[in-house]
């Protein structure tokens, strides 16, 4: 008993370290200056050529594609994500990797309205989803980083701060026994896409001054680390099941976000990534979950570094440069154009380091 006390404390140090929340700022708003390419990259600097002409203009007309998705109310699209507050999210942090903010840059009025639909779908509770979504911990994970980022970059609106500390609450006390998230707000059963989306959501709180409890992100890192099979690659849920690239690359960014770095289960993660050829394999309509997955690929290789990020960030931006439709988004047919659209938009716009979650 003593000894695996011993194991646990030394596997969950790391994560302490990492999770004491950082003294109050004075309210001051995240200055963004100029992108200026730097020899390997930095927190705010793109290295020199990871951002290449056709990739600008990418985004310029991804960008405005969004802006014409989105409805008076701050929502996107129609149909049944039209109201989604997790993909709402997901827009305005695309807009926000831009260096936009609610109060600042040409596309302010876009995160302005996004905030404010995310914010009108808050609930008692602090779950942030429309009621009758299915799976409403995806949608709460992803609006609630959102709303970590706005509060870590422009925390100026009032309701913010409130709205955060609810919703990561609510995460708190929908941890199961076993350590990760599942569809529900409740602490039943776990898989490990649900929990990547919250982990990221609680890292993100925490950057921003939002206390997290060490013991929450000290259970997650044991829930991921035995959805490992031996291949390297990461199954859905702790039983039995086949690895895949998608909860793979779930998996290897969870950990990053729980403050481990250079570990065993990361290694073998990122080299099972590298061997399942996932790029240049036809897109979307190819591969399932294929935007959901490089979404979190191209973290896990960015936060990786080295020549894994060299190479992977090439090929991964010009295959979502040539999957660009003529209209300037991009195409899913589970989840929507504005969510296809955003999830790309989120990836090419990474190198600009301006979200606080990507920057090192």
């Amino acid at each position: 008993m003593i000894g695996e006390l011993i194991v646990l404390v030394a596997m969950i140090q790391p994560v302490q370290d990492q999770l004491t929340p950082p003294a109050p700022r004075a309210g001051a708003v995240l200055e963004v200056a100029p992108l200026q390419e730097a020899e390997r990259g930095a927190e705010s600097a793109p290295a020199v050529g990871e951002i290449s002409p056709a990739m600008v203009e990418s985004i310029d007309r991804g960008l405005k594609v969004l802006v014409e998705l989105q409805n008076e109310d701050g929502s996107f699209g129609r149909g049944r994500y039209g109201r989604h507050a997790g993909i709402a999210a997901l827009c305005g942090l695309a807009f926000m990797a831009d260096g936009n903010t609610p109060t600042r840059g040409p596309y302010a009025e876009q995160v302005r309205k996004t905030l404010d639909f995310v914010l009108e779908s808050v609930n008692e509770s602090g779950l942030i989803a429309d009621p009758t979504s299915h799976g409403p911990m995806y949608g709460h994970g992803f609006a609630t980083l959102f709303l970590g980022e706005v509060y870590g970059m422009d925390p100026g609106d009032p309701r913010l701060r409130d709205a955060l500390v609810r919703a990561v609450r609510l995460i708190q006390t929908s941890q199961n026994d076993e350590g990760g998230w599942r569809y529900n707000p409740v602490p039943n059963d776990a898989d490990i896409s649900v929990t990547i989306c919250e982990i990221m959501a609680l890292r993100s709180a925490r950057n921003a001054g939002i206390k997290v409890p060490k013991e929450a992100i000290a259970a997650a890192v044991r829930y991921v680390r035995q959805c490992q099979n031996p291949d390297g690659g990461f199954r859905y849920t702790m039983g039995p099941g086949s690895s895949g690239w998608p909860r793979t690359a779930a998996g290897v960014a969870s950990l990053f976000y729980a403050g481990i770095h250079d570990d065993e289960s990361i290694q073998r993660g990122l080299t099972y990534m590298e061997q399942s050829g996932v790029l240049g394999g036809g897109g979307p309509f190819a591969q399932a979950h294929y935007f959901y997955g490089h979404y979190y690929a191209a973290q896990a290789m960015y936060l990786a570094g080295g020549e894994r990020w060299a190479s992977w960030w090439p090929a991964i931006r010009d295959e979502l440069i040539a999957l660009q439709t003529e209209q300037g988004s991009w195409l899913d047919h589970s989840a929507g154009e504005p969510y296809a659209t955003a999830m790309a938009l989120i990836v090419l716009q990474m190198p600009k380091r301006y979200l606080p979650i990507f920057q090192r």
